[in-house]
């Protein structure tokens, strides 16, 4: 696709546009920012190519794609520093051709530290759209020459063209979620003029009226816990979610999860069995995000149980995977029920007058495992239970 390989300068202006057009017609993001680094890196003959999407709220770069998947795995998630080549561009907004990274004081070196992959020369170009920065989009190793002054024209049509691309994925899937959240939102709001309607009555009983009182917070305490989890898994979906990699202990992360749903469990006679390694089994993943997914399906366990029911928690490691199941003796669910288990909104019809959830929690939770390059899957019975075992690789570091 290059001028490397024989074509002018208006071929690969036709092919632009044709790509354009592909991008456009792409509306998940995941698949979409495979795309661009891919065209990237054929476009200007490089070794490899990367993006950097821009938190605005949190005012930070993050790794998000790139053309290798190991690399990816290991690099997404990382908040390249302001003062890095990504971080010149991002803030300047010019774009950037560097032949000899080495030579630069700026070169953030732990991409070659933490990969193992060496890099000479960077082109770097800002993704704009109406003046908003929405990331940074850069290509590695020019393989024959330098990277040319054309290179850098060309790499700058197509950030423009991502950075287009890249808000028409969050704005669709932003409305989805939208008109799904609001569609939701009906329900406990109409519960709450309804009561409001009623407690203006003056020939009421107080002790109605409290009972109302009460339906009225319980709703408000539904709408609050919607529009947090709204807000977590748009952010999850839309790839401005910070994934933040450590090495930490899943034994203790489980340990404290279950110590904070302890009390809960307790208040419906519900014991919490945890069954863990003896040694110390460490996981390389987002500490926090990882505990939200435990707190999600420890909720789930307690809330889908019966008053004297039990709970099991165990975790393990396995050829060089992590694991952790959460088994309850609950009510369990029809087999039609689980393949739509993970649908952001859906409850299933035999269990929703067990508990008023937000129907928004495995949804988050299956975001998670991706983010994590894991898998979750479900084993449920009517009347018997249900088990959720989620896998994660040991290490990015492989």
């Amino acid at each position: 696709m290059n001028q490397g390989n024989g074509e002018n300068t208006l071929q690969i202006y036709q092919k632009l546009v044709s790509i354009s057009v592909d991008l456009a017609s792409t509306l998940d993001l995941a698949m979409l920012l495979r795309r661009i680094v891919q065209v990237a890196a054929e476009l200007c003959n490089a070794e490899a190519a990367s993006i950097l999407l821009f938190d605005d709220k949190k005012q930070q770069l993050i790794f998000q794609a790139s053309t290798d998947i190991k690399n990816e795995e290991q690099m997404r998630g990382i908040v390249v520093p302001k003062e890095s080549i990504a971080g010149w561009v991002a803030i300047s907004r010019q774009p950037l051709n560097v032949a000899d990274v080495h030579e630069d004081s700026r070169f953030f070196k732990e991409v070659e530290t933490r990969l193992q992959f060496p890099t000479s020369s960077l082109v770097a170009v800002p993704m704009i759209i109406k003046e908003k920065l929405v990331g940074v989009l850069e290509v590695l190793n020019k393989r024959a020459a330098p990277f040319s002054d054309q290179d850098l024209e060309y790499l700058n049509v197509l950030g423009a063209l991502a950075a287009v691309a890249i808000e028409n994925s969050r704005l669709f899937h932003q409305s989805d979620l939208i008109s799904e959240l609001v569609h939701e939102l009906r329900t406990p709001l109409t519960s709450i003029i309804t009561i409001c309607y009623l407690l203006e009555k003056a020939d009421m009983p107080e002790e109605d009226r409290l009972r109302l009182a009460h339906t009225i917070l319980t709703e408000a305490q539904r709408l609050n816990a919607m529009a947090t989890e709204f807000l977590d898994l748009s952010r999850l979906e839309s790839g401005r979610s910070n994934t933040r990699f450590s090495v930490f202990s899943m034994m203790l992360l489980v340990k404290e999860c279950c110590q904070v749903m302890q009390p809960r469990a307790a208040e419906n006679n519900i014991e919490l069995s945890v069954d863990l390694p003896g040694v110390y089994l460490d996981l390389e993943a987002d500490r926090d995000q990882i505990k939200q997914l435990i707190l999600n399906l420890l909720s789930n366990a307690v809330k889908f149980n019966r008053p004297g029911g039990k709970i099991y928690v165990r975790s393990w490691e396995e050829n060089e995977k992590v694991y952790l199941e959460i088994k309850d003796t609950g009510l369990g669910m029809p087999a039609d029920a689980i393949p739509r288990l993970f649908a952001r909104f859906y409850r299933v019809p035999e269990q929703e007058s067990a508990s008023q959830g937000t129907g928004l929690g495995l949804s988050i939770c299956k975001r998670i495992v991706e983010n994590h390059d894991g898998k979750i899957s479900v084993l449920s019975n009517v009347g018997v239970g249900t088990s959720f075992i989620v896998q994660f690789p040991k290490s990015h570091l492989n």
